[in-house]
């Protein structure tokens, strides 16, 4: 079986374990162990170290059906694959020893929350990051944080931390995609080598040291499209789900206080799975097209507006997604938001996942009109 079929085989276990994820807060440990085992978490890793280097596609496709059993496991996978990816990008001398062990899990966190000084060949890391996704199963993380470069203003770094080094603050309580263990994390004065750190807008441009993997197209993407492209898998996924579970409940139930005792043959129900899967179908154009735009790229350098579309073809199918997720959950009647209906689970992590920065479909829609304008971006990731 390939890596999308390996992946699927292990729904059923997903949604099994999907509950037990909501309540304690985090993916539970086993279920991050069949996903290392189905080689997800390195998908995205260097071949020289055992990853596939897979195509963005791939990484959608696996990921959507990862969110088919339970979103929040699909929202850490997304995370920790790329991440794997972020580290290479860093000098050969970190990624050896980041990959000493083989491929590990990296949770990462964006927000530049913490500082970090200046000492000898490295920095004093100190800060607190929140919403660190799937910080409980991960060996690395990270973390950004603002220092000096040639005694200018401080600018964001991104940060390589071992997660030993890091606490954990139990603050994670959430209605939505609960599951991902989104912590805040505390560095106290930990010391970081500079070979572990990478000026943010660097990466954001594409510019990264020379390298092992410097001559690899797939190793020179700028970072903001890599984290938003492989972001698409999840949401597709999600509704996907939610139309399966519907569909799952529906033999034999009736509309309360109608007379149709079989909601199937009611045209109401019609209007409203159709419309969902045409919404799920677009949504799934939508990822196909930013993943189509990367996976063709073949070395060429992207411009600004592509850079911008894509993220808007990701945005839109996010909100493609939520509206599917939101009809069906609305076809389902007052029973699906038992806790024990799968239903209701999809439609709070699909609004939870719908209302981040890097997915919300009017910020990423607004900000492609507005470059389509010929305004530059307001946003630092472009």
């Amino acid at each position: 079986m390939n890596l999308v079929e390996r992946t699927a085989a292990l729904v059923p276990m997903l949604r099994q374990h999907a509950a037990t994820a909501e309540k304690e807060r985090r993916v539970p440990i086993e279920t991050l162990a069949a996903l290392d085992q189905a080689g997800v978490f390195r998908m995205m890793a260097p071949k020289s170290v055992g990853g596939d280097e897979a195509s963005f596609d791939t990484q959608c496709r696996v990921l959507s059906e990862i969110a088919r059993g339970c979103p929040s496991t699909s929202w850490v996978a997304t995370i920790y694959s790329a991440m794997v990816w972020a580290v290479s990008a860093f000098p050969d001398r970190a990624q050896d020893e980041v990959f000493a062990g083989g491929i590990p899990r990296i949770a990462g966190v964006f927000s530049p929350t913490g500082t970090a000084v200046r000492k000898d060949d490295g920095f004093i890391v100190s800060g607190r990051w929140p919403y660190n996704t799937g910080c409980h199963g991960a060996q690395w993380t990270v973390v950004v944080a603002l220092a000096t470069r040639d005694g200018g203003d401080p600018i964001p770094h991104c940060i390589l931390v071992p997660s030993r080094e890091l606490t954990i603050l139990d603050d994670w309580y959430a209605s939505g995609m609960a599951g991902t263990g989104s912590n805040t994390v505390v560095a106290d004065g930990v010391f970081v080598p500079a070979y572990r750190a990478l000026p943010l807008p660097d990466m954001v441009d594409g510019r990264y040291p020379e390298r092992r993997s410097s001559g690899n197209p797939y190793f020179n993407y700028p970072l903001a499209q890599v984290l938003v492209v492989n972001g698409g898998g999840t949401p597709l996924g999600i509704a996907r789900g939610a139309l399966e579970a519907f569909f799952d409940r529906l033999p034999g139930r009736g509309i309360m206080y109608t007379t149709y005792m079989d909601k199937s043959a009611a045209p109401v129900t019609h209007l409203q799975v159709g419309e969902a899967s045409l919404k799920i179908d677009s949504a799934a154009a939508h990822v196909q097209r930013a993943t189509a735009m990367l996976d063709g790229l073949q070395g060429a350098t992207l411009t600004l507006q592509d850079r911008v579309r894509s993220r808007a073809h990701i945005g839109y199918a996010t909100g493609l997604a939520r509206e599917a997720v939101d009809l069906l959950f609305y076809a389902s009647g007052a029973s699906s938001i038992q806790s024990h209906v799968p239903m209701q689970r999809f439609q709070r992590d699909m609004q939870a996942l719908a209302n981040h920065a890097i997915m919300h479909s009017p910020t990423a829609v607004e900000l492609y009109g507005r470059v389509l304008c010929g305004l530059e971006p307001n946003t630092p990731l472009y």
